[in-house]
């Protein structure tokens, strides 16, 4: 495909927007994945191209949960690992894929993860004990979150915040700051894999990071007291009207 600056500018724009939804509700890949794959990127380099972007938000969060939240480097190595384990694995099956195929799976998964994003409280009450044992969530539960971020991707944040309360038993607060840890590996893994098998259009992705760090910063500094509930609708809305517009091109 021929990369021009118009198309720079318009991937730039869009990651902006999705860079500063996310901050405040989360689910801004739902918004960049159909917009490479309307700009015309093949499905395996918009999902590549995509993971440029990914760990430049989700590092920086890691970082920071690190050094304020009182999460331990020690407490969430381990998980992390499995985390980047899963995350490859996914990334290494997807290229498996038939093209013609994914063009009709992305948006059929992108849709249901919309449903998903819309549908489930962004937080509940943990249970009164953990359903399952450390050693067992972070070896099955978290691998196949890793697993469907490496393949797939938004959506990712939440499936592992949620798991931890409903499984873990985990205050909302701490699994969330967890999650970004276990995210941040995901996506390390996912881009290392893509970038090995050549699915990543660089010079898109760098674009890409530029407009989701200003649209990071806006959302952090000045949308603030916007409903979340009201962006969360909002990020379906526009992701939906994008995956119709790429199944009927």
């Amino acid at each position: 495909m021929e990369v021009t600056w118009q198309l720079l500018v318009i991937l730039a724009l869009t990651a902006l927007v999705a860079g500063c939804l996310d901050t405040l509700a989360g689910g801004g890949g739902l918004i960049t994945v159909p917009a490479l794959l309307l700009a015309g990127v093949p499905p395996l380099q918009a999902l590549g191209t995509n993971k440029v972007q990914a760990p430049a938000g989700t590092g920086m969060a890691t970082f920071q949960v690190i050094r304020k939240h009182g999460v331990r480097w020690r407490d969430v190595r381990v998980p992390m690992l499995w985390a980047f384990l899963g995350s490859a694995a996914g990334s290494i099956a997807i290229l498996f894929v038939s093209p013609d195929a994914l063009e009709i799976v992305i948006p059929i998964v992108l849709a249901l993860i919309a449903a998903y994003f819309l549908l489930v409280p962004k937080s509940h009450e943990p249970p009164a004990k953990p359903r399952m044992s450390d050693p067992t969530y972070e070896s099955t539960v978290v691998p196949a979150i890793g697993a469907y971020d490496g393949a797939f991707g938004p959506g990712t944040g939440s499936l592992f915040a949620l798991s931890g309360v409903a499984l873990r038993a985990l205050p909302l607060r701490r699994s969330t700051a967890i999650a970004k840890t276990l995210n941040f590996a995901t996506n390390i893994a996912s881009l290392i894999v893509f970038a090995f098998a050549g699915k990543v259009i660089w010079i898109i992705g760098g674009a890409m990071v530029c407009g989701q760090l200003v649209g990071a910063y806006i959302g952090s500094h000045i949308l603030l007291r916007v409903n979340p509930l009201v962006l969360r609708v909002l990020i379906v809305v526009v992701s939906l009207t994008m995956l119709v517009r790429v199944l009927t091109t």
